[in-house]
């Protein structure tokens, strides 16, 4: 039973009170900032790996969505468990498995090690990430002030998209690779020791078991998908294998739909897309995500490989993107009242779109200040999209249910992401394997040296330095062309999905926001 002192007090009650839940506030955002702040700084030493651990581009792909696929298949059963059991613990227990796995991925040895550790992250993240926004959602009961709180909370994720890379290239200035997962563990200690005593808890009561059914058929299916796509440039996409994990991968997630719809306690609402507020913002996130992620695993590549920045110079040369997003994201609560939900959410893909499309341009005499324009326009396209559509998701549903919306939208965010990196690198990759074949040809490399440079543009470029003179200087001049080419083949994957979004936004998002304020029966108040 909710004892009247457990309950927070509305918007508009005393100052104390109204000041507790805004510094409550920038203390999730402090540790939502790990989860951003890790993939942006991944992002930065990709390159390295290549160089440290003779990573392949495949393996980076699978170094960047282990993490991810683990993330996006565990949101739905934590948030549930976060209804369940309390948003606060479930919150904290997932600072502490972060900050383990974070420790592991500092000292792998190998790149196999370092994509089972990121896995390992990825089940701390998926509990951190819904529980956050909703104890902001259970916190802010007025539409207005859930409004700028989320806003706030986007524009975390831009700062931690800003600060990654700059922190990246500090730590790799000065110390090993392994540096920047570890650099995790101090915000974590910081974190907690600011949660205990300033978040508040908040559970729903009588709130039903895990989907652990569901969990399970999410992530094969989704693993599976990504498998497919993943390897499929260095399998043959028309290969028996790959087309087998594929088709296998769909089967598993319709089953999944088909659980879900017939489960007494599911883990996705399949009830809740019967709102068009929530059933055509999750995918517009989504199709942000896919353009966001998948943009900035080729772009580190590029400024470092193609461009040839050091890792810190790579950082600030992101900051443009990174930038654009901490600045709009809070901004995009102002638009949502001028023009609406619809027209924000499908401005920020159109920019997004229109960004992506002007990278795309690129060949190998562009230098860094011809995608400086594109990079500003994906940024301004995800702060105004993010936050709306996120926003958007949170206020149609229950609050009651709100670890189960929260996770939804950060299930699609997350799954967006997985399919960008995954469909975006393996068409790079694919582009860039027969280019490179088709230029070799005549050339009669040893097959040593072929692997290599089919591995990677950091590969090629290793084995054009071994080589030196005309020839070295040949091979990297085709395996620069060979991965522009594909890099732009790549990103207009992601103008097709920012299209398709902004489509989506247009057709069925509803123009202006609703939500509910005061707490459904069954839910136990913030305390």
């Amino acid at each position: 039973m909710t004892r009247a002192a457990d309950t927070l007090p509305r918007a508009g009650a005393g100052e104390p009170d109204a000041s507790r839940r805004w510094v409550a506030l920038a203390v999730l955002c402090l540790s939502l900032l790990i989860v951003t702040l890790d993939n942006t700084v991944l992002n930065v030493v990709l390159p390295v790996l290549v160089r440290d651990l003779q990573a392949t581009s495949t393996e980076l792909q699978w170094v960047v969505d282990a993490y991810v696929i683990v993330f996006a298949g565990l949101l739905l059963a934590a948030g549930s468990v976060a209804d369940r059991v309390g948003r606060k613990r479930t919150f904290l227990a997932g600072l502490v498995i972060f900050a383990a796995g974070s420790t592991w991925a500092a000292f792998s040895g190998s790149v196999g090690m370092l994509i089972a550790a990121r896995a390992s992250m990825g089940i701390g993240g998926a509990m951190i990430m819904p529980s956050t926004l909703s104890i902001i959602t259970a916190m802010f009961r007025d539409p207005g002030e859930r409004q700028r709180a989320i806003g706030l909370w986007a524009g975390t994720s831009g700062v931690g998209v800003a600060l990654g890379p700059i922190i990246g290239g500090l730590l790799l200035a000065h110390f090993w690779w392994g540096s920047v997962f570890l650099i995790n563990v101090p915000i974590v200690v910081i974190a907690l020791a600011l949660s205990i005593p300033l978040v508040p808890n908040s559970r729903k009561l009588n709130a039903p078991a895990p989907d652990l059914a569901g969990t399970v058929l999410s992530i094969a299916g989704l693993g599976l998908v990504l498998w497919a796509i993943i390897e499929a440039p260095v399998r043959g996409w028309s290969s028996a294998r790959v087309i087998g994990a594929g088709s296998a991968g769909v089967v598993v997630l319709v089953a999944f739909i088909a659980w879900e719809r017939a489960s007494s306690h599911p883990m996705l609402n399949l009830n809740f897309f019967r709102d068009r507020a929530f059933s055509a913002a999750v995918p517009s996130v989504a199709m942000v995500t896919f353009g966001l992620f998948g943009a900035l695993f080729v772009l580190t590549q590029y400024l470092q490989f193609s461009l040839g920045f050091t890792p810190l110079e790579t950082g600030i040369r992101v900051l443009p993107a990174a930038g654009a997003v901490a600045v709009f994201a809070p901004v995009s609560a102002l638009l949502v009242r001028a023009i609406g939900t619809k027209l924000t959410v499908a401005a920020g893909l159109a920019f997004i779109a229109g960004g992506l499309w002007q990278i795309s341009g690129a060949t190998v005499a562009t230098t860094y200040a011809g995608t400086v324009a594109g990079m500003i326009m994906l940024g301004v396209g995800a702060g105004l999209a993010i936050p709306s559509a996120t926003a958007s998701v949170m206020g149609s549903v229950p609050l009651s249910d709100s670890g189960i919306g929260s996770a939804t939208n950060g299930a699609f965010m997350q799954v967006g992401g997985a399919l960008g990196v995954a469909v975006v690198g393996s068409l790079l990759n694919t582009r860039y394997q027969d280019d490179m074949r088709a230029a070799l040809a005549p050339h009669h490399v040893p097959h040593e040296a072929m692997t290599a440079i089919l591995g990677s543009l950091g590969g090629a470029l290793e084995v054009a330095q071994r080589a030196g003179g005309a020839a070295g200087a040949m091979l990297a001049q085709f395996a620069r062309t060979a991965f522009i080419s594909g890099m732009d083949l790549g990103l207009r994957a992601g103008v097709a999905a920012g299209i398709v979004g902004a489509v989506i936004a247009l057709a069925a998002l509803p123009s202006w926001p609703h939500g509910r304020h005061e707490p459904p029966d069954g839910e136990e108040n913030p305390r």
